[in-house]
């Protein structure tokens, strides 16, 4: 599977899941998991962490990297804009800062937080499993000398609020690309910001398989033109034999015949020409004997 942000559009197996672990709202495109912020959240940096968390929410909020994350019902849930809609996100796909955000920075942590050090991260590979674990080998060792700055805040999302917040996607998506410039840094984000989560069009395999009728549709229409062209083709003789090829009959049997009784008629015309030359003569031969036989 790709390093991407999953979302629940037309995933029911994983809204079915979702839906059993977290009493949420399914919405399309996208996922309500019961957060409604009116007003754009005060937004607080961790102490040497590229992230925010909002210190007077009661949600296990955060911001990192250009995006809002929220953990909700054992669900980690992503969003380009403070109050969604929002994708689930796979627990293997989590960046890493954010698995590394301590305890003590969740607002509304879940009962199996508890007797963990609040200045630690959470045992994501004992909640997890063995299997995450093996994933995401070395997440909670890292250099904190060489931690990377923290994203600026989308604050122009600030006026966007109540009845003026952007419901449709595609209006929050330009709405982004004109006012905040920031590209992302971590390659779950960077994917995400690629491909945001739209209506999208169908796979490269779809596109092909649908493209398909279209380049074989020309075909047939070809061979129908050459099929409905195919009897222009004798119309190279005089007009009369144009004339003789009637509907009903066909044009190769019957148009041929014509030039050879043209060619007959032509034949017998030669072959009279001198018999009638030979009745003229002896006409005037008799004519000239006539006169000698006359007193």
């Amino acid at each position: 599977m790709r390093p991407i942000v999953i979302l629940l559009f037309a995933l029911s197996g994983a809204v079915t899941s979702a839906s059993a672990q977290v009493s949420v709202g399914i919405g399309l495109p996208g996922v309500s998991i019961g957060i409604n912020m009116p007003v754009y959240p005060q937004l607080v940096q961790v102490p040497g962490y590229p992230v925010y968390y909002a210190p007077g929410l009661n949600s296990n909020y955060f911001f990192y990297d250009g995006m809002y994350w929220v953990y909700r019902g054992d669900n980690w849930y992503a969003s380009s804009w403070y109050n969604g809609p929002w994708g689930m996100v796979g627990p293997q796909y989590v960046p890493l800062y954010v698995l590394r955000i301590p305890v003590r920075y969740y607002r509304a942590p879940p009962p199996y937080f508890r007797g963990w050090q609040a200045g630690s991260p959470p045992h994501w590979g004992e909640h997890w499993g063995n299997d995450w674990q093996q994933q995401r080998g070395g997440w909670d060792k890292w250099n904190r000398n060489s931690v990377p700055a923290p994203a600026p805040l989308p604050a122009y999302q600030r006026q966007y609020s109540g009845d003026r917040y952007p419901q449709q996607l595609e209006q929050q998506q330009q709405l982004r690309s004109q006012n905040y410039r920031y590209q992302p840094s971590d390659p779950v984000v960077r994917q995400h910001y690629q491909e945001p989560p739209v209506q999208r069009a169908p796979a490269p395999s779809q596109q092909g398989r649908s493209a398909a009728p279209q380049d074989k549709s020309p075909k047939p229409h070809q061979d129908v033109q050459r099929s409905s062209a195919a009897p222009q083709m004798p119309q190279k003789g005089p007009p009369a034999q144009q004339q003789r090829q009637q509907p009903g009959q066909a044009p190769a049997q019957h148009a041929q015949p014509a030039p050879q009784s043209e060619q007959k008629e032509m034949s017998q015309g030669k072959g009279a020409a001198p018999d009638a030359k030979r009745g003229q003569g002896q006409d005037k031969d008799g004519d000239k004997g006539e006169g000698r036989n006359k007193p």
